[in-house]
């Protein structure tokens, strides 16, 4: 067999089958422990709480619990926390207003492990502990104030909020971080409809008088521009004659001109009007047998 082959055979082996094999028993052992990033160990040997490790990195047992660390992982207990930041909503915490209107706030908070033995033994449910402890200091510190400061005062009551619910909360091991109030909004529905159709109301009042005070200005501009194209056809109106009779006293001094102008207008005005025309023959007597036709005979009688 190849050396090379048979040194790589035996490295593998080593390090992925015997290395990690004998890195377990130690731990076991209690020989050392592991402390990844944002985690602490918390071991308790017998009720009482040995050591606590929340740096990260490799830690020696033997050198922090002596021989009790032999036995810590047989017999008693190791208990990994996570303290890394962790963020909750409560939506719709029920406050009332100074003037009695039914309220809802929504808050969020951010909170962390600040004392895992703390977070461990002094409280069985600290999480749930601290969510019941911001509900009460919301409606305790938020009650009571005025409409329009709970709806524009958002920055000031998270403060508020925040000193009342960080002193306990630091007793059972969970450090209260940031707080802020997200929502502020009605909880009764009648109110909300009510609120709903006055604002309706409004908005079509002011539609209205939009919509009327735009017809009042197209009228305005109509009948100005309607007066101004009336004076402007009475002016015409009124020049019209004048241009006439100045043009008629121009003709009027050719009274040839003027004959046949007005006899081409009476020609005129006989082809517009659509009357029936009978041509008679220079020099027939078919005029006078016309008129004579028309003259009643005289009665038997006379």
């Amino acid at each position: 067999m190849n050396p090379f082959m048979m040194a790589a055979g035996v490295t593998f082996f080593g390090l992925w089958i015997i290395v990690p094999i004998l890195l377990g028993f130690l731990r076991l052992l209690g020989f050392y422990v592991i402390v990844h990033e944002g985690t602490s160990k918390v071991f308790v040997l017998f009720g009482n709480v040995l050591d606590t490790v929340t740096e990260p990195g490799i830690h020696f047992l033997w050198a922090k619990l002596g021989p009790a660390a032999f036995i810590v992982n047989w017999i008693g207990s190791c208990y990994t926390l996570d303290m890394r930041m962790d963020q909750v909503y409560r939506r719709s915490e029920p406050v009332n207003s100074e003037e009695g209107a039914p309220m809802g706030i929504g808050i969020w908070y951010e909170m962390y492990v600040s004392d895992p033995v703390a977070f461990l033994f002094k409280n069985a449910d600290p999480r749930g502990s601290l969510a019941a402890n911001v509900s009460n200091a919301t409606v305790r510190s938020l009650s009571n104030m005025k409409l329009a400061a709970m709806l524009g005062s958002r920055h000031s009551m998270s403060q508020v909020v925040r000193e009342e619910v960080s002193p306990k909360s630091h007793e059972w091991g969970y450090k209260l971080g940031s707080v802020y109030i997200r929502k502020v909004h009605l909880r009764d529905p009648r109110m909300i409809k009510q609120i709903e159709e006055k604002v309706v109301n409004r908005l079509r009042q002011v539609t209205s008088s939009i919509k009327q005070d735009g017809e009042n200005q197209v009228n305005i501009i109509a009948s100005t521009a309607s007066r101004q194209a009336a004076i402007a056809f009475a002016e015409a109106a009124a020049l019209r004659p004048k241009i006439v009779g100045a043009a008629l006293k121009t003709i009027s001094s050719a009274p040839d001109i003027l004959q046949a102008m007005f006899e081409i207008l009476e020609v005129q005005r006989i082809l517009e009007s659509g009357a029936e025309i009978t041509m008679v023959p220079p020099g027939s007597d078919m005029l006078q047998q016309l008129i004579a036709a028309r003259v009643k005979p005289p009665s038997p009688a006379a």
